[in-house]
């Protein structure tokens, strides 16, 4: 299985934008592109479909940007994909063959399993993983 860039670059993002959960600040396309080292120009259409599934919201004008819809604990990366990827993994439902029943079985139970596991990591844990190689003077 190979995850997109696409849901690379809107995790790390959403990443960035719950650093700022809690405050004023609303980052704008350019502060975030820059933070995340994500082109601005594919961000724009990143940030559309976080707003789409109620991820983020935004804000226009000079004191707009983009914040979190919710805590970073309440956003998992399950729901990253499948706001822009939509589902995470799509099983063929084709049962032909011999074994046809057999592989639609076990892909459905590691599908279903890579769900769980997807559902049970939130922005925050990225957050918090990514806090821990910090270094303070």
């Amino acid at each position: 299985m190979k995850i997109s860039r696409k849901v690379e670059y809107a995790s790390r993002v959403l990443a960035q934008l719950a650093r700022c959960y809690g405050t004023n600040k609303m980052p704008h396309i350019e502060e975030l592109a820059n933070a995340e080292d994500v082109p601005a120009n594919y961000l724009v259409q990143i940030l559309n479909e976080l707003r789409s599934a109620g991820l983020i919201v935004s804000r226009r004008g000079k004191q707009g940007g983009y914040m979190l819809a919710r805590a970073p604990v309440e956003i998992s990366v399950a729901d990253v994909f499948k706001a822009i990827d939509g589902e995470l993994l799509e099983p063929s439902s084709e049962v032909g063959g011999q074994s046809g029943r057999g592989v639609s079985k076990v892909l459905g139970k590691i599908s279903a399993d890579f769900e769980a596991s997807a559902a049970s990591h939130t922005i925050r844990d990225i957050v918090g993983a990514d806090s821990a190689t910090m270094y303070f003077i």
